[in-house]
């Protein structure tokens, strides 16, 4: 199963305060835009992790797709699978890359293996996962605060 996780952009962007967990409480519109990495999720003999495009830093283990995988298996018998994903959303530009391909990743999942989470449970689960996740689960124009998990 593939699926194309979008960017998303930020219309103004006010940050209210600081937090005392190191994040920033926030006001924002987010917008989803027409930037797309390709993810794919395959049935697997072990869960692996693969990328191509622009290069991910950081360890398999420290992927938000493999935290979430880890995540839904702590609630649902999964099989181990393959992920590769095909990046293109640059990194670190505030365009959400990550957090998309996350949110994708538990939708894709959601579908895939027939787990029956609702819109709201995705959304809780994708939280879990990152400040931004939360948006890309319905991915329309939403008015975000807090750390931008509230929508």
């Amino acid at each position: 199963m593939i699926l194309f996780p979008n960017a998303k952009i930020n219309i103004g962007l006010n940050i209210t305060e600081r937090r005392p967990d190191g994040y920033h409480n926030l006001e924002t519109i987010f917008y989803p835009i027409d930037i797309k990495d390709a993810l794919e999720v395959v049935k697997s003999d072990k869960l692996s992790f693969t990328s191509t495009g622009l290069e991910i830093p950081g360890l398999m283990e420290d992927n938000l797709c493999v935290k979430g995988y880890h995540m839904l298996k702590q609630d649902y018998d999964l099989p181990p699978v393959s992920i590769h994903l095909h990046k293109h959303i640059p990194i670190g530009a505030g365009l959400g890359g990550g957090s998309s391909d996350a949110a994708f990743f538990i939708r894709l999942m959601n579908d895939k293996f027939k787990l029956g989470l609702s819109v709201d449970e995705m959304t809780d689960y994708a939280r879990r996962l990152g400040a931004d996740c939360a948006f890309f689960i319905e991915n329309k124009p939403v008015f975000a605060f807090e750390r931008g998990d509230e929508i």
